[in-house]
C-alpha cells in the first residue's frame, strides 16, 4: 500500500511542479524596443503573428505577418524557459549604449493580465537569461538583405 501511496504522491507531485513553472506564450504579448536618434524599432509578438514598426510615428500600424510554426516552436521554448518575475533583474553584459555604440533595447511580456519589463540592455547583446528569446524576436526584424 505504500508503495502504490508513494507512486501515485511522485507522479502527481512531478506533474503539478512542471505545469507551475511554464509560461504559456498563447497568453502573452511579447514587445521588443531597440532605438537610437537615428534607428527605431519595435517588435509585437501575439497570437502567433509579429508586427513589425520602423518608425516612431507608426504606433503599432506595422507590417503585421504570421509567425510559421517552426518559428513559433522556438519562441514557446524560449519562453518557457524565462523567469518572468525576474525578468526586471536580469544584468546587461555590456554597456555600448552609454556611448552611442548600441542601440537601447529592452523586452517587455504582457502575460495573466501583470506587465513584466527588463532593464535596457545593447540591441544585439541581451542579458544571457533571456538571449535564446531576444535573438529570436530580432530575427523577425531583420530584412532579407540584412546579415
Amino acid at each position: 500500500m505504500k508503495v502504490i501511496t508513494m507512486i501515485l504522491l511522485t507522479v502527481f507531485l512531478g506533474n503539478g511542479c512542471s505545469q507551475k513553472t511554464k509560461n504559456d506564450l498563447a497568453n502573452a504579448s511579447i514587445e521588443y524596443i531597440a532605438n537610437t536618434r537615428g534607428f527605431y524599432q519595435k517588435i509585437t509578438i501575439q497570437n502567433q503573428e509579429v508586427c513589425i514598426s520602423r518608425s516612431r510615428s507608426e504606433q503599432g500600424k506595422g507590417e503585421t505577418t504570421k509567425i510559421p510554426d517552426a518559428d513559433w516552436k522556438e519562441l514557446v521554448t524560449a519562453f518557457e524557459t524565462i523567469q518572468l518575475d525576474s525578468l526586471s533583474t536580469y544584468k546587461d553584459p555590456t554597456q555600448k549604449r552609454f556611448y552611442d555604440g548600441a542601440a537601447i533595447a529592452s523586452l517587455k511580456v504582457n502575460y495573466k493580465e501583470k506587465e513584466y519589463q527588463s532593464l535596457s540592455f545593447d540591441h544585439g547583446n541581451p542579458p544571457v537569461k533571456i538571449e535564446k528569446l531576444v535573438i529570436k524576436i530580432v530575427s523577425f526584424g531583420k530584412d532579407n538583405n540584412e546579415d
